[in-house]
């Protein structure tokens, strides 16, 4: 099934070019990424591929590139950049690939755990100002429906004081972040 995408007339790999001024063009498959990166075995498309993917510039392999799960998958380790002769940023492709996955609504199905902890993780950022675990693995719990899952490190966790059931806030710096990267969207 093929969707419609569109990024203001220009080819997914031009949109990345435009919001990171990483050239997928540079690439010339060498495989290196690939061969050090340490989720490829995970992978349903290498990084190699899909880079080479984007270099298509055809709709449906960006379609390919923004419901595959190896975007999801992708550890921002760096591995790939400092091995890299031609010093593409594949991690920071990878940020505006997810972002585009889920703009189009094209995320991969088996990613979805992934997704709810970004969502949840980026809400509660937004939401305290700084990261608050208690408050991140409930909101992921209650995305996913996985509340037996893990519940027996909690009470160890509390005990030794690795969690705070009471959140720090620092939300006024924080919410200029959110507010300016907003306003800076609706601009582009």
């Amino acid at each position: 099934m093929s969707v419609s995408i569109d990024f203001g007339g220009d080819s997914l790999a031009g949109w990345i070019q435009h919001k990171s001024g990483i050239s997928v063009q540079r690439c010339y498959q060498c495989g290196k990424c690939s061969a050090g990166c340490p989720a490829s075995s995970d992978m349903d498309f290498a990084p190699s591929v899909l880079l080479r993917l984007l270099q298509l510039q055809n709709a449906e392999s960006d379609q390919k590139v923004l419901s595959s799960y190896s975007i999801w998958l992708c550890l921002t380790c760096h591995t790939c950049s400092a091995r890299c002769p031609m010093e593409v940023d594949l991690p920071k492709v990878m940020d505006v690939l997810r972002a585009e996955s889920l703009r189009h609504k094209l995320v991969n199905k088996r990613a979805k755990d992934i997704v709810a902890f970004h969502k949840s993780f980026i809400d509660t950022i937004r939401n305290f100002g700084r990261l608050w675990e208690v408050g991140l693995v409930a909101d992921y719990k209650l995305r996913t429906r996985h509340f037996w899952q893990d519940v027996v490190v909690a009470p160890v966790m509390l005990k030794k004081g690795k969690l705070s059931l009471i959140p720090l806030f620092h939300k006024k710096f924080v919410s200029r972040i959110f507010s300016g990267l907003r306003n800076r969207e609706e601009r582009a």
